[in-house]
């Protein structure tokens, strides 16, 4: 047999009947449009978490104070609980430490800030100006402090959209603005552009003020919450990490490096401890979706089994006037592959809008891949070749006479 009355007979057998095809066809159109769907969320998932952790800086280390033991202490004290990083091991880190390209520390701490009859409750942070380059922050208006304003530690500061919005709902520039935080007035430079939640917290909830006057009107202390550093290159940030353990265990008069009272935590690692859980994210929102395939393969075999018993009689006529076993069980398994092919390609069409429209209205991320989309294809050809093998054996081996006898 031709492959092109192969084609022919197959086209005649499923248009036969419109309706048990298409009904056939739609748990596979579901199954595909389904895992398309579903794997777009989670790789969108994933892009958007990597791309919250890279928007707070480039080839960035933070170190934290914390974890420290005293002597036969077997529980560590909590990150950040400690006040064991002063300015001074900022200052050595920026000195000592080769190939960095920007050291910024910093104090943090949760505030009432008031502004007229608004008031909210957010984070301050008090920093150098060395921050914006560390954090990758940019401005939409005004401008960040100056060395100068750390010097004379003036009671300026710079806002997120997020503290604009509750403290100046109607204002554009805020520039000149006041604000009172712990009940001292500070005078706002400028605005920072939305960043979004980098997922530990947010980049847009936030007040920031020069290190020296948080030091002095808010904390009371020079204890930093946080050195960031950015290293120069992502190849050496490994050595970057060593170096400043090493220095900072020098500076504490630390032996054993288990007993440090500092932690540094590695951009790349957060990066990568992130998309592993968005992987298996992915692939269990994949799998979930997936059954939907398994009961549209069997729903697929189902009709196929019905199509040769109905047939019966037309088989035994094929194979009366020279049809050979191959032919009969090509025809039947390229009809199984037919419905799967096409409920594929419908599926994928499917699954592709549904990711558009839970971006657009269900404000959802989605990123459909090639991969997905292959993968789909390849998933519908061998499950039609699979659940369509069974039913093409099994008409290639009626026996002729009993096959025209068949009523």
């Amino acid at each position: 047999m031709l492959f092109s009355d192969i084609i022919l007979e197959t086209s005649i057998a499923l248009l036969a009947n419109k309706v048990r095809s298409g009904l056939t066809m739609l748990g596979i159109v579901i199954g595909i449009g389904s895992v398309i769907a579903m794997i777009a969320v989670g790789q969108g998932a994933q892009k958007s978490v990597e791309d919250r952790i890279q928007s707070i800086g480039s080839n960035l280390l933070m170190i934290r104070p914390g974890f420290a033991r005293s002597p036969g202490q077997t529980v560590s004290q909590g990150q950040g609980s400690s006040t064991s990083l002063t300015l001074e091991d900022a200052q050595a880190i920026e000195s000592d430490v080769s190939f960095l390209s920007a050291v910024a520390p910093s104090v943090s701490g949760n505030y009432q800030v008031v502004s007229g009859g608004s008031n909210t409750r957010t984070s301050v942070t008090g920093t150098l100006p060395s921050y914006v380059t560390v954090r990758n922050i940019e401005l939409e208006s005004g401008s960040f402090f100056t060395d100068a304003h750390d010097t004379r530690r003036s009671k300026v500061a710079v806002i997120g959209p997020d503290v604009r919005d509750e403290l100046f709902p109607d204002e554009t520039d805020v520039a000149g603005k006041k604000i009172r935080i712990n009940g001292i007035d500070f005078t706002v430079l400028g605005l920072t552009v939305s960043k979004g939640s980098s997922g530990m917290d947010s980049a847009d909830d936030v007040v920031y003020v020069p290190l020296s006057t948080a030091a002095q009107y808010l904390t009371g202390s020079d204890a930093l919450s946080m050195i960031s550093v950015t290293v120069s290159d992502q190849s050496i940030m490994d050595q970057a990490s060593a170096d400043i353990t090493e220095l900072l265990l020098a500076r504490h008069d630390i032996v054993d490096e288990d007993s440090a009272d500092f932690r540094i935590m590695n951009q790349s690692d957060i990066v990568e401890t992130a998309s592993s859980v968005t992987e298996t994210f992915t692939l269990l929102l994949g799998a979930v979706a997936g059954i939907s395939l398994l009961v549209g393969g069997i729903g697929i075999m189902n009709m196929m089994l019905t199509t040769v018993t109905e047939r019966t009689r037309e088989i035994g006529l094929r194979k009366a006037i020279g049809a050979k076993r191959r032919d009969i069980s090509r025809q039947f398994l390229s009809e199984s592959v037919a419905l799967t092919f096409l409920g594929g390609v419908v599926g994928v069409v499917l699954g592709w809008g549904a990711a558009a429209l839970l971006t657009r209205f269900g404000g959802v991320a989605t990123s459909v891949s090639g991969i997905s989309v292959v993968l789909a294809f390849g998933v519908s050809a061998v499950i039609g070749i699979i659940f369509g093998y069974y039913p093409a054996r099994r008409a290639a081996r009626l026996n002729p006479i009993e096959a025209l006898r068949y009523e």
